[in-house]
């Protein structure tokens, strides 16, 4: 099964990074008020490069450059993909914080992509 991590990062602004393992790589969304852990709450999701599979289990301080700050691996599993669209998608998190069914909805495009993540 895929897997997913939310990882912490406080660096200029604290923000949680959702990462999904999809086609290689960790698709990545910025969501700078955490992930809604409650049914219903929307919160922005903007979306940013990809990474690589690697980082997945980062954790640690990034000293230079883009991103600097402390990661931590706030939450991680695997999920089931349920849908995928060019501007949707719909999961099923295995997570310890995240659980259930999550969607991602696509409503701005520019340089980075502006979602809604909603449980």
């Amino acid at each position: 099964m895929p897997r997913f991590v939310v990882q912490e990062h406080d660096a200029s602004r604290l923000h949680w990074d959702f990462r999904l393992e999809m086609d290689g790589v960790l698709k990545s969304w910025v969501v700078p008020k955490g992930p809604p852990t409650e049914a219903g709450v929307k919160r922005l999701a903007v979306a940013v490069e990809d990474h690589p599979l690697s980082y997945i289990s980062f954790h640690g301080v990034i000293e230079e450059g883009y991103g600097k700050g402390t990661v931590a691996i706030w939450d991680e599993g695997e999920y089931n993909l349920v849908e995928r669209t060019d501007s949707t998608i719909k999961v099923v998190l295995q997570g310890a914080k995240l659980a259930g069914p999550y969607k991602l909805v696509q409503f701005k495009s520019g340089k980075y992509t502006d979602w809604l993540m909603m449980k």
